[in-house]
C-alpha cells in the first residue's frame, strides 16, 4: 500500500501523538503556509525516503520510535511522489484528497438517484410487461416493442422499456450494493434498506406480475400513495385461509352455474362468462367490502356477457326464475319482453361477512352495449339525491363494460367525463372491463391504437387496475383496492379483467373460422376453480373432499331449482323490474287525471316573483336583464304570459306541490335563443349567481337546473336514468337546436321509445327540441318530428271508440310515448303538470318553439291558467270563420309554428271568415275526437293539412293516413317540396319556398 494512503489511514489523533514528536526532532518544519502543503514534502520527504530505505534493510540503523510508523505502512516501496504537492520539485500533479472524495460521493448519489428512478419507473411502466394475459399469448409491451419478438417472460433486467437505468448505470455488480429507499415506496416494509437485486426482484413481482397497476398519471399525490401503498406493501396480496376458502367456494358457484346452463341448453344462446369466472370474485369482493365502507345501494350496468350468472351469484336472482326464461311461455302481461340476458333486477341482500344489508340492483339493458353506462349513472345520481346523500357515501354505481366497447364506442368517454361535473357527478363510479381480448371476432390490434382498452381512463384521471383473470387471489385484491380507492377519494376506478371467451361469441358461434391460434390455446385451458383448487390443496388450505362438496351442494341446488322451474307456466316481466315504484299505482285512481289549473294566487305569487330583480346593493345584474324584467311586469299587469312566463308557471308550481325538477341541456339556464334566464350571473364578481326559482317558498322542492357539457348522448342516457328513479320528479332535458338530439339516437331507439314495452320501466322524461324552419339552415331548423311520430306504437286503422268519454286517457295509457307540438304558454304549462297528474308516467317529445318564444301569437291569458282549465290536444278555431263555418271555404289542420304564418296571412288578406285553423297539439296520441268535431263543423270547406316542413317529412305522413281514415277521403297537403335536407341554407331559396308556402295557404 502506498505511503499516501496509509498516511491518511493513520491520519487520527492516536497516530499523530504517536509518531509526530519523532518527525518534530528529524525533519525541519515548514513554516509557510498552504492549504494543500503537508509536513511530508520537499525536505522532509526526501529525507524519509532516504531513512525508510536503510530501515528497510536494517532496522538498527534506524531510531526505534520510527518502527511503528514504517510497520503499519507495510509496503513494499515508498513513492515519496504520492505525497508531494504544488510546492515540491515536481512535474506531476496528484489529486487533492478533497476531490477524490467529492467524486465518491457523487458517484455514490448517482447510484442512488439511479434507484429512486429505476423505483418510479416500475412504478410508471411496470405494467408493460405484467403478465395479465392468462393465455399467455402477449404482454403490453409487445405494443411498444412490435418490432421485436419479445419474450413472454421478459424481465426489466433483460429490457429497457421499463427502466433505462438497467444495464447502464446500474450493472451486475450493483446488484449486492445495499440502497437506502426513497420515501416513495413502500417495497421495504419495515426495511429502510435492501440490495438493488431484492429491490428489483420486489418491484418485478409487484408490478410485473399478475396485476399490472396504471396509476402514475393521477394528477392527486393522495390517490398515487394510497395505490402505492395498496400495492407495495409486502404481505399486501396475502389472504387469509378462510378468505382462500370462500374465493375457491365463489368460483365453484360461477363455474358450475355455467357448465349446467351448458348442459340442460347446449344449444341455448346466453353468452357465458366460461373464462372469466373470476368477475363473481371480483364483484362478490366489491359487494362485501362496500358494506364496510358505508355503502347501502349500488346501481349496476354490464354487457350481457355473463350476465345471468351475475344475477344468479352477485344479485341473487332466485334460480328458478333464470331457468324458466329458458323455455317458450307465454308473459302475464301485455309488452314485448326482452332476451334474458338483457333483463335486470333488484334486491336488497344480506350480507353475512358484515350483518348489513345492501340493495343491489341490475339495470336492464339493450345489445347497444355501452347505451347503459350513462343511464346507470343518472339512477344512481337521483337514487343520491332522494336519500340526501351529497358526497355518494351510501349510493354508487358499478358499470361493466366489454374490451372492444370500452375502447370503441364514444358514450363510453362521454359518461366518464361526467364524473366531476357538480351538476352530474356519482362522486366516483367502478368501471370493470370484461377484457376478453377480442371484440366478436376482431383482433384488439385492428380494434384500438394503444396499448390497453381501457387507456380512454386516463383522460379522466382514473387508475387503472389490470389483472389476469385467472389468479383469483389477485383479482380479489384489486377488486378490494378499487372500492377503498372509490369510497375513499369519492372517483372512478377501472379494473381490467382480462380473461377470454371459451366458446366464441356466443355458443353458437365458431371462432376458430378467425381466431383459429388463440382457440387452440383455449382449449387446452383448464378452467379456473381447477386452477385455484390445485393451488389451495397444494398449500394445504383445502382439501380435495371440500371441493367435492361444495360442487355436490350446489348441483343439487341447481337441480332443485331446475325441477321447480317446470312448474311455472307463465312468463312475468314485473319479476325483471329493476326500479320499483312502490305504492305509487296503488295510491293513484287509475282512471283520473288531476287538476293541472292553478289559482290566482298562485299564479301571482310565481309571477311576481318571476319579474322581481335582486337587491341591487346585493347583486347586480346585466341591464338587459333589467329590461326583460320590466317588460314581464308590463305582460304580468295585463294578465298575459308569454312563453317564458309559462315555463315559470308550470316549474314554480310544481316545485310549490313538492315536485322534484331537473331540467339540463347545453344552454338551459339562459335559454338557447335568451328567453328564459332562470339563472344571473353578477356583473361584478365572478363565478356568483342569482337563481331566481329557487328562492319561491319555503318549502318547494328542488329545482335542478344545470347547463350541461356538450354532449347530447350521455346527457340525455343520464336523464333518462334519473328519470327512472322516481314518479314524484319531472325531468326534463332540452336539445340546443332539435336536430341535435341525432347523435343521442340510440337512447331514443332503446330505451325512451320501448323501456316500458321490455322491461315495464315508466319514465315521465321531457325532452324538449327546439323546432322551427326559419331560415336557419339543414342543421339548426328541424327537430326531426317525423322520426318520432313512426316510432309511435299506433295502427293507423284502427279507430278508438270516439263515444268513450275516457277515451283519451286510455290513449295515453297505451302510447308508448307522447309527440306534442305546442303554441301556447298555457298548454305548455297544462303540459308540463299533466306528466304529473297523470296515474302512469310516458316520455314526451316536445317540438318547442324558436320565433314563438317572443312572438305575440305565443301569448296566453292569465285566465287559461286557472282551475277548470287543462291541456288541449287540439286548438279549435275560435276567430271569425267559426261564426259562420258554412262560409268557410277552406279548413286546415297544422302543428307548430307555422300556424303563425296561417293566421298572419288570413289578416293580411283579409280571409279570416274563409279560412279555419285548427292547430293540432298533440300529434300522438292522435285527437280523433277533437279533429273529427272540427271536420264536422266545416262540411262545405275544403280539407288541408299545412306544414312548414318538407313534404317528406314533418307530420304530414304521420297525420295523412289518419285524417284519411278518420274522414273517408282525401285531404290536400301544403307544404314546402320533398328534400333530402331539413332546410335549405341558401337565403333566397328559403325565401322562395315560403313565397310558395303562403300561397298555397292562401289558395281558397
Amino acid at each position: 500500500m502506498a505511503l499516501f494512503k496509509a498516511f491518511q489511514i493513520l491520519k487520527t489523533a492516536q497516530i499523530t501523538r504517536l509518531y509526530y514528536p519523532a518527525c518534530l526532532n528529524k525533519m525541519v518544519i515548514r513554516k509557510s503556509s498552504s492549504k494543500a502543503e503537508s509536513f511530508l514534502s520537499g525536505t522532509n520527504a526526501n529525507f524519509l525516503e532516504a531513512q525508510y530505505l536503510d530501515w528497510a534493510k536494517t532496522k538498527d540503523k534506524v531510531d526505534s520510535s520510527w518502527d511503528g510508523l514504517y510497520e503499519s505502512i507495510n509496503g513494499p516501496v515508498l513513492q515519496i511522489e504520492e505525497f508531494e504537492d504544488e510546492f515540491s520539485p515536481t512535474t506531476v500533479k496528484q489529486k487533492p484528497k478533497k476531490e477524490a472524495d467529492e467524486e465518491e460521493t457523487t458517484r455514490k448519489i448517482k447510484l442512488h438517484l439511479a434507484v429512486q428512478n429505476l423505483i418510479r419507473s416500475y412504478q410508471a411502466r411496470g405494467h408493460l410487461l405484467s403478465k395479465t394475459d392468462p393465455l399467455t399469448l402477449t404482454i403490453p409491451a409487445r405494443w411498444l416493442l412490435n418490432k421485436q419478438k419479445a419474450p413472454l417472460d421478459l424481465k426489466g433486467l433483460e429490457c429497457r422499456i421499463v427502466a433505462r437505468e438497467l444495464g447502464t448505470v446500474l450493472c451486475e455488480k450493483h446488484m449486492d450494493m445495499v440502497f437506502k429507499l426513497p420515501d416513495r415506496t413502500f417495497i421495504g416494509g419495515k426495511e429502510e434498506s435492501l440490495t438493488l437485486r431484492e429491490i428489483i426482484r420486489r418491484l418485478e413481482t409487484v408490478y410485473c406480475g399478475s396485476i399490472g397497476a396504471e396509476y402514475m398519471h393521477l394528477y392527486d399525490l393522495d390517490c398515487l400513495h394510497f395505490i402505492r401503498e395498496r400495492m407495495e406493501t409486502p404481505g399486501a396480496f396475502d389472504k387469509t385461509p378462510e378468505e382462500k376458502r370462500l374465493i375457491m367456494r365463489r368460483l365453484t358457484k360461477a363455474v358450475f352455474l355455467e357448465k349446467y346452463f351448458a348442459t340442460k341448453w347446449p344449444a341455448e344462446k346466453r353468452f357465458g362468462l366460461e373464462g372469466g369466472e373470476t368477475m363473481i370474485v371480483m364483484l362478490e369482493e366489491i359487494v362485501d367490502t362496500s358494506t364496510e365502507l358505508g355503502v347501502e345501494s349500488i346501481v349496476m350496468a354490464m354487457q350481457h356477457r355473463g350476465r345471468l350468472n351475475m344475477l344468479v351469484n352477485v344479485c341473487r336472482k332466485q334460480l328458478t326464475d333464470i331457468f324458466a326464461q329458458f323455455k317458450p311461455m307465454e308473459p302475464k302481461e301485455p309488452g314485448s319482453g326482452d332476451i334474458k340476458y338483457h333483463l335486470g333486477t333488484y334486491i336488497h341482500r344480506f350480507i353475512r361477512k358484515t350483518n348489513k344489508y345492501i340493495k343491489v340492483s341490475m339495470s336492464c339493458n339493450p345489445s347497444h352495449l355501452e347505451v347503459v353506462s350513462p343511464v346507470v349513472v343518472g339512477k344512481a345520481r337521483a337514487e343520491q339525491h332522494w336519500r340526501g346523500d351529497a358526497n355518494g357515501d351510501k349510493v354508487m354505481a358499478i358499470i361493466m363494460h366489454g374490451d372492444a366497447a370500452f375502447a370503441g364506442q364514444g358514450v363510453v368517454y362521454e359518461t366518464m367525463h361526467l364524473g366531476n361535473l357538480p351538476a352530474f357527478t356519482t362522486h366516483g363510479s367502478i368501471h370493470i372491463v370484461c377484457n376478453n381480448q377480442i371484440g366478436y371476432t376482431t383482433d384488439p390490434r385492428f380494434a384500438r391504437s394503444s396499448p390497453y382498452c381501457s387507456d380512454v381512463a386516463k383522460c379522466v384521471d382514473a387508475p387503472v387496475l389490470h389483472v389476469n383473470a385467472d389468479d383469483a387471489e389477485a383479482v380479489a385484491h384489486v377488486a378490494r383496492v378499487a372500492i377503498e380507492y372509490r369510497c375513499r377519494f369519492k372517483k372512478d376506478v377501472v379494473l381490467d379483467l382480462c380473461c377470454y371467451r371459451r366458446f366464441g361469441h356466443s355458443e353458437e358461434d365458431e371462432p376458430m373460422f378467425t381466431q383459429p391460434f388463440m382457440y387452440k390455446k383455449i382449449r387446452s385451458m383448464k378452467t379456473v376453480d381447477q386452477i385455484y383448487g390445485a393451488k389451495l390443496k397444494a398449500e394445504g388450505t383445502v382439501t380435495d373432499a371440500d371441493i367435492k362438496g361444495w360442487e355436490k351442494e350446489y348441483m343439487d341446488t341447481l337441480n332443485k331449482h331446475f325441477e321447480l322451474a317446470k312448474k311455472i307456466t307463465k312468463l312475468s316481466i314485473m319479476d325483471w323490474i329493476d326500479t320499483p315504484w312502490t305504492g305509487f299505482f296503488e295510491a293513484r285512481d287509475p282512471n283520473k287525471i288531476e287538476e293541472t289549473g292553478i289559482s290566482e294566487t298562485t299564479i301571482s305569487t310565481i309571477s311576481k316573483h318571476f319579474c322581481k330583480p335582486p337587491e341591487p346593493w346585493a347583486f347586480e345584474v346585466h341591464k338587459g336583464i333589467n329590461r326583460i324584467l320590466a317588460n314581464r311586469e308590463k305582460m304580468v299587469k295585463e294578465g298575459v304570459a308569454d312563453w317564458a312566463m309559462g315555463e315559470a308557471l308550470a316549474y314554480g308550481s310544481l316545485l310549490r306541490d313538492k315536485i322534484h325538477i331537473r331540467l339540463t341541456g347545453e344552454d338551459v339556464e339562459r335559454g338557447t335563443m335568451a328567453h328564459r334566464h332562470h339563472v344571473y350571473h353578477h356583473q361584478g364578481v365572478d363565478g356568483a349567481t342569482y337563481r331566481v326559482l329557487d328562492t319561491l317558498y319555503p318549502d318547494q322542492a328542488q329545482y335542478s337546473l344545470h347547463n350541461s357539457s356538450l354532449s347530447e348522448f350521455g346527457i340525455l342516457g343520464f336523464e333518462v336514468g334519473y328519470s327512472y328513479s322516481s314518479p314524484y320528479l319531472l325531468t326534463l332535458w332540452e336539445a340546443q337546436y332539435g336536430d341535435f338530439a341525432d347523435t343521442a339516437q340510440p337512447v331514443f331507439d332503446t330505451f325512451i321509445a320501448n323501456g316500458e314495452s321490455k322491461w315495464v320501466c315508466q319514465s315521465g322524461l321531457v325532452v324538449q327540441l327546439p323546432h322551427g324552419i326559419d331560415g336557419a339552415g339543414p342543421e339548426h331548423s328541424s327537430g326531426r318530428v317525423e322520426r318520432y311520430l313512426q316510432q309511435a306504437d299506433d295502427d293507423e286503422d284502427n279507430l278508438p271508440d270516439l263515444d268513450d268519454k275516457d277515451m283519451a286517457l286510455k290513449q295515453l295509457r297505451a302510447a308508448n310515448w307522447l309527440v306534442c307540438n305546442v303554441t301556447t304558454p298555457a298548454n305548455y304549462f297544462h303540459l308540463m303538470r299533466r306528466q304529473i297528474a297523470l296515474p302512469f308516467r310516458k316520455p314526451l317529445i316536445l317540438m318547442t318553439p324558436k320565433v314563438g318564444l317572443k312572438h305575440p301569437f305565443y301569448r296566453s291569458s292569465f285566465k287559461d291558467f286557472l282551475p277548470g282549465t287543462c291541456f288541449q290536444r287540439a286548438i279549435r278555431e275560435s276567430g271569425p270563420a267559426s261564426k259562420n263555418p258554412d262560409l268557410v271555404k277552406k279548413l286546415i289542420f297544422c302543428s307548430g309554428k307555422v300556424a303563425i304564418t296561417i293566421d298572419e296571412l288570413r289578416k293580411e288578406k283579409k280571409l279570416e271568415d274563409k279560412i279555419a285553423m285548427c292547430r293540432i297539439e298533440q300529434l300522438y296520441p292522435f285527437p280523433y275526437d277533437l279533429v273529427l268535431k272540427e271536420f264536422c263543423r266545416y262540411q262545405k270547406a275544403r280539407v288541408a293539412f299545412c306544414q312548414e316542413e318538407h313534404k317528406n317529412q314533418g307530420p304530414w305522413l304521420f297525420a295523412k293516413v289518419r285524417l284519411e281514415n278518420l274522414f273517408g277521403k282525401k285531404i290536400e297537403c301544403i307544404s314546402r317540396p320533398s328534400s333530402s335536407a331539413s332546410a335549405t341554407g341558401i337565403k333566397w331559396m328559403h325565401a322562395k319556398e315560403l313565397t310558395e308556402l303562403k300561397a298555397k295557404i292562401i289558395d281558397v
